[in-house]
């Protein structure tokens, strides 16, 4: 399938660093392509590549992940249902992923979009996900709770139910991707 939509963010976390690299996103109906430039807060540069493959319901059936970090290179393949279980590229079963239905990869807000674009809110609704969450700097995985609430037309708190105390307000475009993710993220116009 053609592209669809091309979508950046600039990435604003590291503070020592703030607006050097950049998320470009090739987004399709069922399929996201992207490749991140930035430098972690160790201080070393780093490219990630994601691809994503989502079934029509928008639930996770794919994620290849290729992290160049140093000089070293690692990969990550995991694999989905939609149902629940998680199995790595090679179809060894993750048992502790059991019961996610999304994925979450650090660091870009895309993967915000997957439990928006699945389960629509009304405004003043929340619900709690369980997700599997990427370290995209570390090529790690785990399972993680985190909840959404719809404040607005096209804006959602975001909580991350880990006992972090992490929140944030996502201001999103009409298509249910991210505009704004303070301190983190912030869109570009491509």
């Amino acid at each position: 399938m053609s592209p669809i939509r091309t979508v950046c963010w600039s990435p604003i976390w590291n503070k020592h660093h703030e607006r050097t690299g950049l998320e470009h996103l090739v987004l399709t109906k069922s399929t996201a392509d992207s490749v991140i430039l930035a430098i972690d807060e160790d201080d070393t540069a780093f490219r990630l590549n994601y691809h994503l493959r989502w079934a029509q319901s928008g639930c996770l059936l794919e994620a290849d992940l290729v992290l160049v970090k140093g000089r070293s290179e690692r990969s990550m393949g995991l694999r989905a249902d939609g149902k629940g279980p998680w199995k790595h590229a090679d179809g060894q079963h993750i048992p502790e992923l059991d019961g996610c239905i999304d994925v979450d990869i650090w660091p870009t807000p895309f993967t915000n979009s997957f439990p928006i674009w699945r389960t629509p809110l009304t405004i003043g609704q929340q619900e709690a996900f369980r997700v599997a969450w990427i370290d995209g700097t570390a090529l790690t995985v785990e399972a993680k709770s985190q909840a959404y609430s719809r404040l607005a037309e096209h804006l959602y708190l975001f909580e991350s139910l880990d006992g972090s105390g992490f929140q944030a307000e996502l201001s999103l475009d009409e298509d249910g991707l991210v505009l704004d993710y303070p301190d983190l993220f912030q869109r570009v116009d491509a």
